[in-house]
């Protein structure tokens, strides 16, 4: 981290974006410091009187001085609740950066194949926005993403916006669809938007972030397209709790995804017996 562990950083929410009826994004201005951070990276937001909890960065690391989350409701969420309830003015304190993040760095002059799944686009968008930034130090960029419905899927104007730029194949598909959907896109499981690909395997690296179910799936479909499982890369943010190993929430084997994570290759998942 950056900062000190245990002290955090006063945050404005200068922005709160609807993207569904469950999720928001809100763009949190700091008040003195600055957070340099790498896509993949987390951190902690804490409401007064409600607690803490990890949240991925959403936004580019271009900038520094304010950052994105996108945020959850659950039901029984005390902090994810809480922070729905703020307004724009509103205050929260943030520790950060934490984790590992995706090495981009190490992608460059390789095919790049992002994979998201829900709720997962969020962990993968700041990767996303600096592979465009960077768009000369990398091959062919391809995003696949896939929602339950039409109405769960987030960032619909980036979706939009990536779907007619030259510089990103971006393709989408939904679970289902009722016939109040005004939707005339995809409509299957996300491994169904695998098959038209037209890759090079061994020189692709692939960052897939989505439910857990759906990973053994698109494994399979990565091998196939012959991508190794060291260059498939997962964050297993989900999996975190309080983002500084010490609730034990997140342990695999003899790792710590907060700690050692969460970004890990399938190659070292592979070896998280508990995983």
């Amino acid at each position: 981290m950056a900062h000190d562990d245990y002290i955090p950083m006063h945050a404005r929410v200068a922005e709160i974006t609807d993207e569904t009826p469950t999720e928001k994004t809100f763009t949190l201005e700091f008040v003195e410091d600055e957070l340099p951070f790498r896509p993949g990276q987390f951190c902690t937001i804490s409401v007064l009187g409600a607690g803490e909890a990890p949240f991925c960065i959403a936004s580019s690391p271009a900038r520094s001085d304010a950052i994105q989350v996108t945020v959850r409701r659950y039901p029984q969420g005390t902090v994810t609740s809480a922070l729905h309830e703020l307004a724009v003015g509103d205050y929260v304190g943030v520790r950060g950066p934490m984790g590992n993040g995706f090495p981009l760095e190490e992608f460059t002059g390789r095919d790049i194949l992002v994979v998201a799944g829900g709720i997962g686009l969020p962990a993968v968008r700041a990767s996303i926005l600096y592979l465009l930034e960077h768009r000369s130090a990398y091959r062919n960029v391809t995003l696949l993403y896939g929602a339950r419905t039409p109405a769960d899927r987030v960032y619909n104007d980036d979706l939009a916006q990536w779907e007619q730029s030259p510089e990103i194949v971006c393709r989408q598909t939904v679970d289902m669809k009722d016939e109040a959907d005004d939707w005339d896109g995809h409509v299957g499981l996300i491994t169904t938007l695998f098959e038209p690909l037209d890759m090079d395997g061994p020189q692709t690296t692939a960052i897939i972030v989505g439910p857990a179910v759906m990973y053994p799936f698109v494994v399979a479909e990565c091998r196939q397209k012959g991508i190794t499982d060291e260059n498939m890369y997962f964050s297993l943010e989900a999996q975190m709790k309080c983002g500084v190993g010490k609730c034990g929430h997140c342990a695999m084997k003899d790792k710590y995804v907060c700690l050692d994570g969460p970004v890990f290759t399938y190659a070292q998942m592979r070896e998280m017996q508990e995983y």
